[in-house]
């Protein structure tokens, strides 16, 4: 038993020291590769498809500040307010799901970043409690503006394109930087579910939420740099 207890108590300690080692070390460094892009490589492989994992790193001043402030607008207009939890959004999505209305997530951004760079797609109490734990571990250590970097260097965008480099040479044809409000604005309403939905190739619907879009990023103004 003794030498049960001493294994549990050594694993828990490896466990929050690499995890919160990894964290600081991410405030600064870039995030090479994330859990979700091994996992659709192995799901390419599966389906018979050819293997494509386009992902290219780059700061957040050489991302076009439409690309954060569209995201903002429709991921999370209350990421600068809130401490990684939107407490608000999750009675909101619990009333109407009670009521019978369509299943809709409340993650904020600081929730799904720290799922895309840490963790694995899932719908478990353990993931989540997971994901809980690296969300407050993340607003404790990186600014606003360092989570919206790696949100926007690490979200999936496309069917094996990964951050905003990614999507804007694939999808576009230029650089981040150059990303014009209207391609933004296409690239953020296709996040819920980006491999259904292509920004470099919008359907009716698309280019209605994009109009939708639009007026989000007009009322809610342009994203902080500091």
């Amino acid at each position: 038993m003794k030498k049960v207890l001493r294994f549990f108590k050594w694993t828990i300690i490896l466990f929050f020291g690499t995890s919160i080692a990894a964290v600081v070390a991410y405030r600064w460094l870039p995030v090479p590769c994330s859990p979700l892009m091994f996992i659709r490589l192995v799901q390419q492989v599966k389906d018979g498809k050819q293997l494509k994992m386009v992902h290219r790193w780059v700061p957040l001043d050489s991302i076009s500040p439409s690309l954060s402030q569209a995201v903002w607008a429709c991921e999370d207009q209350n990421f600068l307010k809130h401490n990684g939890f939107d407490f608000e959004q999750i009675k909101a999505a619990y009333e109407e799901a009670q009521k019978g209305g369509r299943e809709r997530g409340a993650s904020t951004i600081s929730q799904q970043t720290a799922k895309n760079v840490f963790l694995w797609p899932a719908h478990s109490w353990f993931r989540k409690g997971l994901e809980t734990y690296f969300t407050i571990l993340i607003e404790v250590f990186w600014s606003k503006q360092r989570i919206m970097e790696v949100y926007l260097n690490t979200i999936e965008m496309g069917d094996g394109i990964y951050g905003a480099e990614a999507v804007a040479h694939e999808h576009f044809g230029c650089a981040a930087a150059q990303l014009s409000k209207q391609q933004c604005a296409l690239i953020a309403v296709s996040l819920p579910n980006p491999r259904q939905m292509n920004s470099g190739n919008p359907s009716r619907y698309m280019l209605r939420r994009q109009t939708w879009a639009l007026r989000q990023m007009r009322f809610i103004g342009e994203f902080p740099e500091q």
